[in-house]
C-alpha cells in the first residue's frame, strides 16, 4: 500500500459456535475456505465473548471495553461510536458491508460507507425496518420468509427454527451479502491507501435457513449431539429454567422452543444450522478471491470470527443468553502470509474483543490507554504468548433473560463461575473433570473455596476495571 500499511478484512457471522470448522477439529464439517485460513494463519482456540447476545458483544469488539464499562448490556441499547472512527481518521478507507447490529442500525460509526443488512427476522427492534436485503427482494417482486410466514406452516411448533430457503439461492441472505461483498471489491476504484473492510454475514443466526442442497449431506452424517440429562437440568438456577419455559411459550427469531425435543428434531435444527455455516464458508472463498483477483490481498490481513455462539438444544436451551462454551466460544482466525507465520494454533485464553487492539496495532494507530481489551499481536508474531488468565461475559436483563438484572462469567483455564445478582444461586463447572459443564458444584460444600476464589476474581476484575476505564469518555455510548 502506499503508506506502507495493510488492508485489513474482518468477516463477522452472527451465531456461530466454535465447534462447526472442520480445520479446528471437527471432521463432520465442510468448510474449506476456513479450513485454508486456519491452516495458513492463527487460530485462537481458547476465544471468548464478553456478552452472550449480539449487540453487546459487538459493541465491545468495536470498542474494547467490557459491557459494564460501555452500558451496553443487551441487544437494543444505544451503539454508535467506537475504534474505526480512529482507523478513518488515520488514512485507512472504512466500509461496511451488511451487518454491524449498530443502535441506530445506520449510525455511521466511522465508515465512509455503510450498506446495512439486520437480522434475518426481526420482530422487536427494526421490524419495520427496510435495509439493503429486503430492497433487493422486493425489486426482484419476493416477499422475505420470516415469521409471519412460518406460522401459517403446520409444522412450525416443531421444526425449531428450521426451514428450508425457497426463493433463488442467490437472494438467501448469507449469499445475498457475498454478492454485495464481491460488487464493491469489482465496481470501486481501489483506495488511494488502505482498505478497512468489515463483512458481516447474518447467519447462521435463526431462523436456520439454508438452501435445501446444502442440507442433504448433513442429514446423512452421524453428527455429535449432546444428550440433555436430567442431572443437567435439574442443576441449572431458576433464572434458567425460566427462561426455557418462556422460550417454549413465545417464539423468537421463528424458534419456538421445545423442552421436549426428539433426537429427530434436533438433528434437523442441528443440520440445517451446519448447513448455513457450509454457506457462508463458500461465501468466503468467494470474497477471498475477488480480493485477490483486486490486488488487495498482496497486502492483507484477514481476520475471521463471531459474536457468540448457539446452544442448538445442548443444556436444554434454545440460542443464546446463558454462559455455556457453546455459547461463550466462538472461532478467532487471522490469516496473513507473509506477516505472520502459517498454521499457529495458540491456546492461551483472550476475548474476541481483542481482536480490536489488534487491528488497530496492525494499523498503526495507537490504544487508548483505558481500552481493557489486550493486542493479539505477540501471539501472531510468535512470542512466547500464554494469554489472559480469566476470561469474562455479562448480559443485562431482557425480553428473553428476565428474571436477573445482571449476569456475570468468570472463566478461567479449570473452572468457571457464573453469578446472578441478588441471588443464591449460580453454577460452578469443573472444567477439567466436566468439559461439557452438565454437573453444577455452586451448592456442593466441597467446593466452597473454589467458589469463593472466583467470586474474588470477579470482585478484583470489576474494581480494577472501575479504576482503569476511569479517563474513557462517554462518548462511545
Amino acid at each position: 500500500m502506499p503508506d506502507g500499511r495493510p488492508n485489513i478484512i474482518l468477516m463477522i457471522t452472527d451465531q456461530q459456535r466454535f465447534d462447526t470448522i472442520r480445520g479446528l477439529g471437527f471432521p463432520h464439517m465442510d468448510t474449506p475456505n476456513l479450513d485454508r485460513l486456519i491452516a495458513e494463519g492463527t487460530s485462537f482456540t481458547n476465544c471468548f465473548i464478553t456478552a452472550p447476545s449480539c449487540v453487546p458483544s459487538r459493541a465491545s469488539l468495536f470498542t474494547g471495553y467490557y459491557p459494564h464499562t460501555t452500558g451496553i448490556l443487551k441487544n437494543g441499547d444505544s451503539w454508535q461510536h467506537g475504534w474505526v472512527e480512529a482507523l478513518a481518521e488515520s488514512g485507512y478507507t472504512c466500509i461496511n458491508v451488511v451487518k454491524m447490529h449498530t443502535m441506530p442500525f445506520e449510525a455511521p460509526m466511522g465508515f465512509h460507507e455503510r450498506y446495512v443488512v439486520e437480522n434475518k427476522d426481526r420482530y422487536l427492534e427494526g421490524r419495520y425496518y427496510f435495509d439493503e436485503w429486503d430492497k433487493a427482494l422486493h425489486a426482484r417482486g419476493y416477499v422475505k420468509q420470516q415469521r409471519e410466514l412460518y406460522r401459517l406452516r403446520d409444522d412450525y411448533g416443531e421444526r425449531l427454527g428450521a426451514f428450508e430457503w425457497e426463493l433463488p439461492e442467490d437472494l438467501h441472505s448469507d449469499v445475498f451479502v457475498g454478492g454485495l461483498a464481491t460488487w464493491w471489491l469489482e465496481t470501486k476504484p481501489k483506495p488511494d491507501g488502505p482498505l478497512f473492510l468489515e463483512i458481516g454475514f447474518p447467519g447462521p443466526h435463526p431462523p436456520y435457513d439454508p438452501v435445501e442442497s446444502y442440507v442433504e449431506p448433513y442429514m446423512a452424517r452421524d453428527l455429535p449431539i449432546a444428550e440433555v440429562t436430567e442431572g443437567d437440568l435439574g442443576g441449572q438456577p431458576g433464572v434458567f429454567e425460566a427462561m426455557r419455559e418462556h422460550n417454549a411459550e413465545v417464539d423468537h427469531d421463528s424458534i419456538l422452543h421445545l423442552l421436549d425435543s426428539t433426537p429427530a428434531q434436533r438433528k434437523r435444527q442441528r443440520a440445517y444450522y451446519l448447513a448455513n455455516v457450509t454457506m457462508i464458508d463458500e461465501q468466503v472463498g468467494r470474497v477471498l478471491e475477488t480480493l485477490d483477483a483486486r490486488g488487495y490481498l498482496d497486502d492483507a490481513v484477514v481476520v475471521f470470527t463471531s459474536d457468540h455462539g448457539d446452544c442448538l438444544g445442548d443444556h436444554g436451551h434454545s440460542q443464546k443468553w446463558t454462559m455455556y462454551d457453546t455459547i461463550t466460544r466462538v472461532p478467532a482466525i487471522v490469516w496473513a502470509p507473509g506477516r505472520f507465520a502459517g498454521g499457529q494454533v495458540r491456546e492461551g485464553l483472550c476475548q474476541m474483543m481483542d481482536l480490536g487492539p489488534t487491528i488497530l496495532e496492525v494499523a498503526g494507530v495507537p490504544l487508548p490507554e483505558t481500552m481493557e481489551a489486550q493486542s493479539l499481536l505477540p501471539a501472531l508474531d510468535g512470542a512466547n504468548w500464554t494469554g489472559r488468565d480469566y476470561v469474562f461475559a455479562e448480559h443485562g436483563r431482557d425480553g428473553i433473560l428476565r428474571e436477573t438484572a445482571f449476569m456475570t462469567m468468570v472463566r478461567g483455564r479449570g473452572w468457571k463461575l457464573v453469578h446472578f445478582l441478588d441471588s443464591n444461586e449460580g453454577q460452578l463447572f469443573d472444567l477439567g473433570n466436566d468439559p461439557g459443564e452438565v454437573v453444577n458444584l455452586w451448592g456442593d460444600p466441597a467446593y466452597l473455596e473454589k467458589k469463593r476464589e472466583l467470586l474474588d476474581v470477579l470482585r478484583e476484575w470489576r474494581m480494577r476495571s472501575g479504576y482503569q476505564t476511569r479517563g474513557w469518555a462517554a462518548a462511545f455510548r
